[in-house]
């Protein structure tokens, strides 16, 4: 019988960064890797520079390939050469480090649609590094979904311990935000969020729409996106059997979230639930690639050049970004062993 236990890819982000200590922290904690067969791929010396910087020091089986993983129990480390140490230094963005990261991502990407990688988690990514590094996409979920074949809605998820958040714009400037909302836009985003949280393991989401106005629009007076675009909407995701309610005013909706009442929010703009949920818990975020074939999951923070190289790094969001990579995963590949 073949194992159940997912594969996860695990990359070390941006080498000026703090992603290399996150990895290695990450891999102290051998509890996360009981489950799943975890592929470490990166460089030899930005893993043993991670290391150093984390106070620790892992001894992991080393694998030619992704397959190999398979016949290990918890992490092993696929070493590859795709950046000199001279080409790098910390706090600061180059174009070798960023075709680094760019070069690691797609042989995580070419693993998964050969079927040997059922989820990827990568450390914190420097945009721009990797569009000095060659990067042609306005961001790397733009980049994934390329290099997948994904030609229907997609999304980024920034998630909360059990509450998650999409939305139908992403990043674009705050005036350009109401040509986005539209009833196809929302529709698609509230069932992807589903679809997805249904991955993660939840039973039954339960899913919440944002208004876009102030106050919901106030009947009409502020407004008629709440009522001729998003409310219906609404009716057809509930039409189609999916749980959504709305739309809420914006400035309410997280409080009902927050207590318990909903395990998603689809918002109207990017700030609208970003500013929202980084104050809930900003160094416990991740954010999950939303309707690519494979689960892709990162640290919702960035590279912290601030702090990089100097062993202060907080482990938390990675962790939980693995996790979730782990749930969705396994999911996944019994998914694809019971077809």
């Amino acid at each position: 019988m073949r194992s159940e236990k997912p594969v996860i890819a695990l990359t070390l982000g941006d080498p000026s960064g703090i992603g290399p200590e996150l990895i290695a922290r990450l891999v102290s904690e051998p509890e996360c890797f009981t489950e799943v067969h975890a592929v470490l791929i990166g460089d030899r010396w930005v893993w043993q520079e991670g290391q150093r910087v984390a106070g620790v020091q892992h001894d992991l089986p080393e694998v030619s390939c992704f397959v190999e993983a398979r016949l290990h129990q918890g992490a092993v480390f696929l070493p590859v050469d795709t950046l000199q140490p001279t080409a790098s230094q910390y706090a600061v963005e180059s174009a070798a480090g960023g075709a680094s990261v760019l070069n690691l991502l797609t042989q995580c990407m070419d693993a998964a649609q050969a079927g040997d990688v059922d989820a990827i988690c990568f450390a914190p990514l420097n945009k721009l590094a990797m569009k000095m590094g060659g990067l042609k996409h306005e961001d790397e979920l733009h980049f994934f979904a390329e290099h997948l074949g994904v030609n229907s809605y997609f999304c980024e998820f920034n998630t909360l311990g059990h509450l998650w958040t999409s939305r139908i714009s992403s990043h674009i400037p705050l005036k350009d935000a109401a040509e986005y909302v539209t009833q196809e836009r929302i529709i698609q985003a509230s069932q992807l969020i589903h679809d997805s949280l249904k991955l993660a393991g939840f039973d039954q989401p339960r899913i919440a729409v944002a208004a876009f106005n102030p106050h919901g629009g106030e009947g009409g007076t502020c407004g008629r996106e709440e009522i001729d675009i998003i409310q219906p909407a609404v009716v057809a995701c509930q039409a189609a059997g999916y749980p959504v309610q709305g739309p809420f005013p914006a400035d309410t909706i997280f409080l009902k979230a927050r207590d318990g009442e909903f395990d998603a929010i689809v918002t109207m703009y990017h700030d609208q639930g970003q500013i929202a949920i980084k104050l809930m818990g900003f160094k416990q975020g991740v954010t999950v690639q939303g309707g690519l074939p494979i689960p892709i999951t990162t640290p919702a923070h960035g590279t912290a050049f601030d702090i990089a190289g100097q062993g202060k790094a907080d482990v938390g969001p990675t962790r939980n970004a693995f996790l979730i990579a782990c749930r969705m995963g396994g999911n996944l590949r019994r998914q694809r062993i019971n077809r």
